[in-house]
């Protein structure tokens, strides 16, 4: 697992999990959390377990969600329980004794640390969630328990990476819209009219404006680095049936 240096503090730990380390086989070696794969699902939740461990917690305390790209964030409270289906992309919780997580597979996972108050958060952030306020929402919800957005720490984790993410014509538009300044994320492609995108770099500059006490960033291509991540795209380029995904977690501890 990797993690980012001064992110973690009273008490709060967190891990981006890699590929490496578990028990999957195939398309899904090894450390596939992902339990909308096609993957045996009993080797997901031996993984899911796996992940929890290294956080020195039980297996079973793992909390995600189904993600469906959206700015949906979900409240991990006392009454939550892991296995129950929660339509969002982000978790938010005051509640010791548990993960929460995120998967990924070239979208951003981005963790957010309140150590003051300990209060943690997890969003998945695509280019649609991304762009459509996700990681905004996380903050909101976070401070909604009582929080500071100077007490907010943000961690942006591997995603794709700005020389594998080509898009079409069409893409650039919506963040234009959104803001002229967007368009510094986009470079020219090698074919005509598509263009090159910075996911990462996106995400940092729109949380660098919430006001954060901090916003870090891990330097990895999930699409370029087949050792250590699953990548949807690099997927699609070999044609192969399925993908695996990497999990992204945090907790406040026991």
């Amino acid at each position: 697992m990797f993690q980012i240096d001064g992110f973690d503090e009273n008490g709060i730990t967190h891990a981006f999990f890699s590929r490496r380390g578990g028990v999957s086989r195939g398309l899904y070696t090894s450390l596939n959390c992902g339990r909308g794969s096609g993957d045996d699902r009993k080797s997901v939740d031996a993984n899911r377990a796996r992940t929890a461990a290294a956080l020195d917690m039980p297996p079973g305390s793992l909390f995600t969600n189904h993600q469906i790209h959206s700015n949906a964030v979900a409240l991990i409270d006392e009454a939550s329980e892991p296995d129950e289906v929660r339509e969002a992309d982000a978790l938010v919780t005051n509640r010791p004794g548990i993960v929460i997580g995120v998967l990924a597979a070239d979208c951003a996972p981005v963790l957010f640390s309140a150590p003051g108050e300990r209060v943690i958060g997890a969003a998945h952030a695509g280019w649609r969630g991304a762009l459509d306020g996700v990681c905004d929402a996380t903050v909101d919800a976070m401070i909604d328990l009582g929080v500071r957005p100077d007490g907010i720490k943000a961690a942006v984790g591997p995603c794709i990476g700005g020389e594998s993410y080509e898009v079409g014509p069409e893409f650039p538009a919506p963040f234009l819209d959104q803001d002229p300044e967007n368009g510094r994320f986009f470079e020219k492609a090698e074919r005509d009219g598509h263009f090159l995108f910075d996911l990462s770099a996106y995400l940092v500059r729109r949380l660098s404006r919430l006001g954060l006490g901090e916003v870090l960033r891990m330097d990895a291509d999930t699409c370029r680095d087949d050792a250590n991540f699953f990548s949807y795209r690099r997927s699609r380029h070999r044609s192969e049936p399925d993908y695996g995904r990497q999990l992204s977690a945090i907790t406040l501890g026991a």
